[in-house]
């Protein structure tokens, strides 16, 4: 679908009832993840003829929808995750939010929805987060962001919608599994499978994450933290976790990661550690891996360490895997080294205790 290029002014329009400040503190000591919620949201709206109009920060409040939206009986629905940090000193930060809004218009086109403009995305993005600059936490917490865009036209016939709603939730977050940085289980699904060429696995979909559900159960009555898919044409190559991608760490040095050919989603943390990784001076190297080479590798000590990325996570160590088979250990079954190496300088980045160098933090201004 093409997509209007205008980028509207963003209007502000202030809660008159905040949340008070005596409550906000209490709900930031144990925020937990997507529970709590800001004061506003963001609200845009799209039609062919006006493009993106009505931009607004706005209070947050809920949404009335026809019940004959699109979105509620074809799924044309995508959404991003980023979060916003408070460094030492003060400064509000964001991580690469460009390529947020540049996967955010990849995954509509996938689902044949008008682009927003990158523009468009990073000023919204903005505005929230300094409209509701109070609700970042301090210390290990962040700000955590959620646009996505949904179809709202009233209409039933199996089409691309003529009407669409643009909209950026925040939620204050700690820790996204509840072990923090200890390594976590995985469950290695081999019935249902995540994504298939030619589908939808590169984008950001509500859908995709639907059809995972049902085994991230069957991953928790395995009592593992996660679900970790195969391929759908042989269920035999590791992809990626129901929300993360995934990196094995070998004895010589390399680090492997299954390669992106539209099935897995391009994590934007998955594309900071390959860089990060590669200027430690370790080989990257993003190619099929079977998961009879991750049970072997494991047993004969080849692979060292394991990993999982995402923005909500950032790195989490993973120690054990469970399979119809049996289960087997990574190393120790701890977070190895690297890992805690790799995610170390990745916050450092996200909080601005380290110097960027390379451009990927991105500062509001107050």
């Amino acid at each position: 679908m093409s997509a209007s290029s205008n980028t509207p002014e963003i209007k502000i329009e202030f809660h008159t009832s905040p949340v008070s400040e005596a409550d906000r503190t209490q709900a930031l000591e144990t925020p937990g993840f997507g529970k709590v919620f800001t004061d506003h949201m963001v609200l845009a709206r799209w039609t062919p003829d006006k493009g993106w109009h009505d931009a607004k920060v706005t209070p947050r409040r809920p949404l009335e929808l026809d019940p004959a939206s699109a979105v509620l009986h074809y799924a044309q629905e995508i959404f991003e995750g980023m979060k916003a940090y408070k460094a030492d000193d003060g400064r509000i930060l964001l991580f690469r939010p460009e390529e947020n809004a540049r996967r955010f218009a990849q995954s509509a086109a996938r689902m044949a929805m008008p682009a927003v403009p990158e523009e468009l995305f990073l000023k919204a993005v903005e505005e929230l987060v300094r409209v509701d600059k109070k609700w970042i936490p301090s210390g290990d917490g962040s700000l955590y962001l959620r646009p996505f865009m949904f179809a709202n036209e009233a209409f039933l016939g199996v089409r691309p919608a003529q009407e669409y709603i643009f909209c950026i939730i925040a939620s204050p977050v700690g820790a996204y599994f509840k072990g923090g940085a200890k390594a976590v289980s995985l469950w290695v699904e081999t019935e249902y499978t995540r994504a298939a060429a030619g589908g939808t696995g590169a984008a950001k979909c509500g859908g995709n994450y639907a059809a995972s559900l049902v085994a991230q159960a069957e991953a928790a009555k395995k009592d593992c933290d996660q679900v970790v898919f195969l391929d759908a044409a042989e269920h035999r190559w590791v992809e990626e976790l129901g929300g993360m991608n995934v990196f094995f760490v070998m004895n010589d040095g390399s680090v492997v990661t299954p390669p992106l050919g539209g099935t897995i989603l391009p994590g934007i943390t998955r594309a900071s550690v390959i860089v990060l990784a590669e200027e430690k001076g370790l080989r990257v190297e993003q190619r099929p891996y079977s998961f009879s080479e991750w049970k072997a590798d494991a047993a004969s000590g080849k692979l060292v360490e394991a990993f999982a990325c995402g923005t909500a996570a950032v790195l989490a160590g993973i120690g054990l895997v469970r399979h119809a088979g049996g289960e087997f250990r990574i190393g120790d079954g701890q977070t190895g080294k690297l890992t805690s190496e790799l995610r170390q300088e990745l916050v450092g980045l996200q909080k601005g205790v380290t110097n960027d160098e390379r451009g990927w933090t991105r500062r509001i201004l107050a």
